[in-house]
């Protein structure tokens, strides 16, 4: 076998290489926990109290797209519902989809950077969500796998697979839909025609055939999120809401008049009112970006999840995880290092180190610098988008 032939070989086993390791050091992480060191400061309880309270968007009404409550249902059933049973497979699963994600990232990293700077990229990613708690606490693993899998597949020219993996994303949660934008500037009009109507087609056919079987609970449903209100954010701070984005008792969900139900202070300046400022920037940027490459493709993402982020009437920390493999694609090691550790420093002094004591006077530090970490990241992601590559 000739060198090249060995070193592609190399390359096409090393995501799966990484993956494999990644998971390995997960589970004998989890192993020694405790189940409420498993369960930490996450929503583990409130999964397992909702599983058990029917079928999700026919029974009751729930706060996420139908993806992870459908599964944490059968998750629910195989474990009999035995709550310890259903805690750790809820973990293995968490783990198997970031395990994806760590291979589908080494991939994309050496497509972009030299092998040896590529794996040291994809070490230290891997370092960094291998004892986040946020990758088990919570399920956004599972939609920040799809969104990296979507691009994936879009650079395979696997077009209408890679728009059926963003609908499932946006199936999870809607944050996966961010990257029709970015691949639109990519890639012909052709193929973003099919990776689009995939992806939204999808999207729109659960939903539809959901509200044909329960038109009131799945209605609840999609307007859940709009009465929530704002939680860690600029905007929260100008509201006056010191809290988190949790609903009410899960009892709620069997009332579908309380899913629209305002929870804390209304906005002083709505969503919709701000909503033009940071689309016409979207806009402007979406005009003048020459995306010519893969580590320009993921500066525009980066970009356009900071402008929606600084636009979000809410924060929940966990949201880092979709941030933290786009930096990794894009900038510098040593400003991906200095961001990565810094959001994630102040996303834990946030959650759970002060809010689960009652600090929430820790909001006016943790949020104003979160929201001038993601300016500064769309200064740095542009300037390697503007880069003639």
């Amino acid at each position: 076998m000739s060198r090249s032939a060995k070193g592609l070989a190399r390359l096409n086993t090393q995501p799966f290489r990484m993956a494999g390791l990644f998971l390995a050091a997960r589970l004998i992480l989890l192993s020694a926990l405790s189940l409420e060191g498993l369960r930490g400061y996450g929503d583990y309880v409130h999964f397992f109290r909702l599983a058990g309270m029917g079928i999700p968007f026919i029974d009751y009404w729930v706060e996420f797209p139908p993806v992870f409550p459908f599964l944490s249902l059968l998750m629910f059933r195989l474990a009999n519902g035995q709550e310890h049973i259903y805690d750790q497979m809820l973990a293995l699963v968490l783990s198997l989809f970031q395990a994806g994600e760590v291979a589908v990232l080494t991939n994309l990293v050496h497509r972009i950077y030299p092998a040896e700077q590529a794996q040291r990229r994809a070490w230290q990613y891997l370092i960094f969500v291998l004892a986040l708690a946020y990758g088990w606490w919570y399920f956004d693993p599972l939609a920040s796998f799809f969104l990296l899998f979507g691009v994936f597949l879009a650079l395979q020219n696997r077009h209408a697979l890679a728009g059926m993996a963003l609908g499932l994303g946006a199936l999870t949660k809607f944050f996966p839909l961010l990257a029709l934008p970015a691949l639109w500037r990519w890639a012909p009009a052709r193929r973003n025609v099919v990776i689009a109507l995939a992806a939204i087609g999808l999207t729109v056919a659960v939903y539809g055939a959901l509200w044909k079987l329960s038109p009131e609970m799945t209605q609840a449903s999609i307007i859940s999120q709009g009465g929530k209100g704002s939680w860690e954010t600029v905007w929260a701070l100008l509201d006056g809401n010191f809290r988190t984005g949790n609903f009410g008792p899960e009892q709620e969900r069997y009332n579908p008049a309380l899913a629209a139900t305002r929870r804390g202070n209304p906005a002083v300046l709505p969503a919709w009112a701000t909503l033009p400022i940071f689309a016409g920037l979207g806009g402007w940027v979406f005009a003048k970006a020459q995306v010519k490459s893969l580590r320009q493709l993921s500066a525009f993402l980066g970009i356009t999840w900071c402008i929606f982020l600084l636009w979000m009437p809410g924060w929940s920390p966990q949201w880092v995880l979709y941030l933290l493999p786009i930096m990794w694609l894009v900038l510098p090691e040593k400003e991906a290092l200095l961001f990565s550790l810094t959001l994630v420093i102040v996303n834990l002094l946030e959650w759970p180190v002060l809010l689960s004591r009652g600090y929430v006077w820790s909001l006016w530090l943790t949020v104003p610098l979160r929201s001038f970490l993601f300016v500064l990241l769309i200064w740095e992601h542009w300037k390697v988008l503007k880069h003639s590559e």
